[in-house]
């Protein structure tokens, strides 16, 4: 720690390939029972070679813990004693910082599939799919879309927009579209006085607020992805982040 301040920065920059996985945030095997978590043709298994469920372009943390300079011993208010010290001194400002591109996912064939598996299986990428979280209404209400507008039917009922059903031997493509990132930032304020009687005992104030923006991002996994959905295709039933929360807590150590 320098001058009352200790801090850890990382940026990592990754990117995982495989032939099948899970999301973490979703559990193990927990598409299987529709073919998006498993191997479909055992003959040809490089077909749904792509980048893994959990794949992270980008990742930054950050953590910082700072003691703020008011009291005995400090650059301001040095000399302060007695009560106010007890008042101003000992406070320290920490905080956790987190900031994701998005995550990847499958869009599936649905219920209705033209290929020879018993499993719907992921659907056929055939253009470049443009996503950005998109807030809208429709008759059943205020909607939150992976995609930015509805996506045109392709001819002879074939899918939509960039994504069409697999053909027979088929196993579609892989993780086609990426949704929202993770973001984040929680902090926390705290105080200690230490007892007369003993130094090592101290009592803990502590202050802190979980998503102190606020923020809010979609989980791309939980969107409805069957070519077959109609106008529900593409639409979010999840997130990734949780709400505000505070907690005040008092402890005491020794």
């Amino acid at each position: 720690m320098s001058h009352g301040l200790q801090f850890d920065l990382n940026y990592t920059w990754s990117k995982s390939i495989d032939l099948t996985s899970d999301a973490v945030r979703v559990g193990f095997n927990s598409g299987l029972s529709s073919g998006l978590g498993g191997i479909i043709n055992t003959w040809a298994p490089n077909q749904l070679r792509g980048v893994s469920d959990f794949d992270t372009a980008h990742q930054f943390n950050a953590n910082w813990i700072l003691e703020l300079p008011f009291g005995k011993g400090k650059a301001l208010a040095s000399n302060a004693h007695g009560v106010v010290n007890a008042i101003i001194g000992g406070w320290e400002l920490s905080g956790i910082a987190r900031w994701t591109t998005g995550f990847p996912s499958n869009i599936s064939n649905g219920a209705t599939w033209p290929t020879d598996w018993q499993l719907p299986g992921n659907a056929t990428l055939i253009g470049t799919p443009h996503t950005k979280t998109t807030k809208g209404t429709d008759a059943n209400g205020p909607f939150v879309s992976v995609f930015p507008s509805p996506l045109p039917t392709l001819p002879n009922g074939l899918g939509l927009g960039p994504f069409r059903h697999d053909f027979p031997g088929e196993s579609g493509t892989r993780n086609q579209i990426r949704g929202d990132g993770f973001a984040t930032f929680d902090a926390g304020l705290s105080k200690f006085w230490k007892m007369p009687y003993a130094e090592s005992h101290l009592v803990r104030l502590r202050w802190e607020v979980f998503n102190v923006p606020n923020l809010t991002r979609f989980d791309v996994a939980s969107i409805t992805n069957g070519l077959d959905q109609g106008a529900a295709f593409g639409k979010y039933s999840g997130l990734l982040t949780n709400p505000r929360v505070m907690q005040l807590a008092v402890r005491y150590e020794f």
